[in-house]
């Protein structure tokens, strides 16, 4: 009976102890820190949506322009809607250049460099990373020198050799010239780093090879930084102009960057048909525009995987 008696209060103070604490709802300001919590929310949105405004005016302005006629768009006050919307620009601009040869050739170079990039850059992330050889830190040191160093500086080494390997004007000569981004393998090696070693050691144990890890562990769980650094590079090189305006010539490889340089002139009258000029950059832009709807999603998570959160 004595022990029944001394037991019931331990029962008790021992429930207390393992059982969590009841979360209340959560504390409501009342007074100035109320007002002072509404107002900073009230500002930082306030902010964001001007700084939305701001970032995206060009791009409206843009697509407005292509659908006025050139009165309207010289017009003071501006015109910001047409009074009728004039939608043969689109065709018009279309027809007046090769613009789906110069497409053609953007998505194509785009996507060759990301593919090779991709494997290269995997590689030599996983070297650094996960592999023990002399020289290691120093590899990485050379790798990281050479994001350094501005791009001009080695357009005229980098013609040279493409000239004496005969790839000037060819589709060899825009791929492999940028088929390495140092961008990419910082990146990549930060996400591998973050791979727990026990998956890796447990895989090399089992037997498998570097290539096997590589691949099927590796790579999957850095998916998101790898689809995020293809994006990204992919729009980079779409986007090129200066570099492929010097190693081209003929219309057969231009780019859709060196493209629509070139409509502005003939077709665009230096600027005299902004129209058609607008109506040209607005359907070269729409594909990158249509296609980061659906990729948003995992450019958020790589962020916040390289930046450590979950």
């Amino acid at each position: 009976m004595a022990t029944s008696r001394t037991s019931e209060p331990l029962d008790a103070s021992l429930d207390e102890a393992v059982s969590p604490p009841e979360l209340g709802p959560p504390p409501v300001h009342t007074g100035p820190r109320r007002l002072r919590d509404l107002v900073g929310t009230t500002g930082r949105h306030v902010g964001l949506i001007v700084m939305t405004g701001l970032i995206a005016l060009p791009f409206l302005w843009m697509v407005t322009n292509s659908i006025k006629t050139t009165d309207e768009m010289w017009a003071w006050p501006p015109v910001w809607w047409p009074a009728e919307a004039v939608w043969s620009n689109f065709p018009d601009a279309w027809s007046a250049a090769r613009f789906g040869r110069y497409m053609f050739n953007s998505f194509f170079v785009a996507a060759a460099i990301v593919a090779i990039q991709t494997v290269n850059t995997a590689m030599l992330a996983y070297a650094i990373t996960q592999m023990r050889f002399w020289g290691r830190d120093m590899l990485f040191g050379l790798v990281l020198v050479t994001y350094m160093l501005p791009v001009p500086a080695t357009y005229v080494v980098s013609f040279i050799i493409l000239s004496r390997l005969g790839w000037l004007d060819s589709y060899q000569g825009l791929i492999v010239s940028n088929s390495v981004s140092v961008l990419a393998i910082f990146l990549v090696r930060q996400a591998f780093l973050q791979v727990p070693r026990d998956y890796i050691e447990a895989a090399r144990m089992d037997g498998a090879s570097h290539w096997k890890v590589l691949w099927q562990i590796c790579f999957p769980l850095a998916k998101p930084v790898f689809i995020t650094v293809g994006i990204l590079n992919f729009i980079v090189q779409y986007n090129n102009y200066f570099w492929p305006r010097l190693i081209t010539r003929s219309d057969e490889m231009r780019l859709v960057s060196v493209g629509l340089r070139q409509f502005f002139i003939e077709a665009g009258a230096y600027g005299i048909q902004w129209p058609l000029i607008m109506a040209a950059a607005t359907f070269i832009v729409l594909p990158l525009l249509i296609g980061f709807l659906f990729v948003q999603k995992w450019l958020v998570r790589a962020v916040s995987l390289t930046s450590g959160q979950k």
